[in-house]
């Protein structure tokens, strides 16, 4: 590998993404990609006591099916990197206990899976011959963690977005036909003094431009280089304003753009407001819908970048901005 231009490394021997696998909720399974996930869950709980235990064996079993589908032993798989939002990525952890494969784990808030990707793709152009690449998130919890007890019943402003329940995972690979993950520009943190903390898409969307034109300075390449180039989770709001700074930088995305916070829900029938946010996002809609799409080659350069908000709880109660952050990873078949 080696570096080039000011942050983006490019692989001389691109890992493979060799399989991915994908879990959602209810409310997700009822949206406009439901068909592409492999497995939906009835209900909020999935015969669990908690909304946290119900996360972490969505992760555990999304994990225990991507290794199911790569056809990978694992004793093979030199690690998992993994991460969700709550405390202490405690869903990851609890989840991938019994696995027996070295973990680590990682937090970018809703750009996790991005950071995954990165980490991982490093490891297997070094020394690991397999990686798994995991994230998750519930829309419970998080409502829990970071706003207000669902019990609470509080109303929702138009710039909230609704955090996703399911998980997304990717196999890496040393060999394998592709789709490869030819580059990745990790971020750098932006914040512009936002401190809503109903809305994440305002609060991300300089960090996903900033990595964006990052990128394409980097590279010398143009955003029409890319069949899509994907947002994690900035939702209807963030895409409008990401749109907007870009083309006031000189940079125009509208024809090739979108964000998997607005591909998961029906915005109008299922009342989710600015669209999906959450780790489990942009995971999920990558692992069921954009892989897919680059295995059967109906798109061949993808650029996925994800988004998270730097914060929590404690740092909105004490009145602190809240800073964006975006990881970049170039996919080609």
């Amino acid at each position: 590998m080696k570096k080039i231009g000011k942050q983006t490394i490019k692989f001389d021997a691109p890992p493979t993404i060799k399989a991915c696998s994908s879990i959602v909720g209810p409310k997700e399974a009822d949206g406009p990609l439901s068909k592409y996930f492999d497995h939906t869950l009835e209900d909020e709980f999935w015969g669990e006591e908690t909304w946290e235990k119900a996360e972490s064996k969505i992760i555990k079993e999304n994990v225990s099916g991507l290794i199911a589908k790569s056809e990978v032993a694992p004793t093979d798989i030199d690690c998992v990197i993994a991460g969700d939002l709550l405390n202490q990525c405690i869903s990851s952890s609890f989840g991938l206990r019994d696995t027996n494969i070295p973990y680590l784990g990682v937090f970018g808030a809703c750009s996790t899976f991005a950071e995954s990707l990165c980490i991982g793709s490093i490891f297997v152009e070094g020394f690991a011959k397999n990686v798994i690449c995991a994230t998750s998130s519930h829309f419970c919890s998080a409502e829990k963690q970071f706003r207000f007890p669902l019990e609470l019943g509080n109303q929702r402003p138009p710039t909230a977005q609704w955090t996703v329940t399911g998980s997304g995972a990717a196999m890496l690979s040393k060999e394998g036909e592709g789709p490869y993950i030819t580059h990745i520009t990790p971020g750098k943190i932006v914040d512009l003094g936002i401190k809503d903390a109903n809305n994440m898409g305002a609060a991300m969307a300089p960090a996903f431009v900033d990595t964006l034109i990052t990128h394409l300075k980097d590279t010398g390449r143009n955003p029409s280089y890319y069949d899509a180039i994907i947002s994690g989770d900035l939702g209807y709001i963030g895409k409008e304003i990401s749109i907007d700074i870009a083309k006031s930088r000189g940079y125009s995305i509208a024809s090739n753009y979108n964000d998997c916070g607005v591909m998961i829900f029906d915005k109008n029938a299922q009342d989710t407001h600015s669209g999906g946010s959450g780790c489990g996002c942009c995971a999920s809609v990558f692992s069921g819908y954009w892989f897919r799409q680059l295995k059967e080659k109906k798109v061949k350069r993808l650029l996925l970048i994800a988004t998270g908000a730097l914060m929590n709880s404690t740092s909105s109660q004490q009145g602190e901005s809240i800073p964006g952050i975006a990881h970049a990873v170039s996919i080609e078949i």
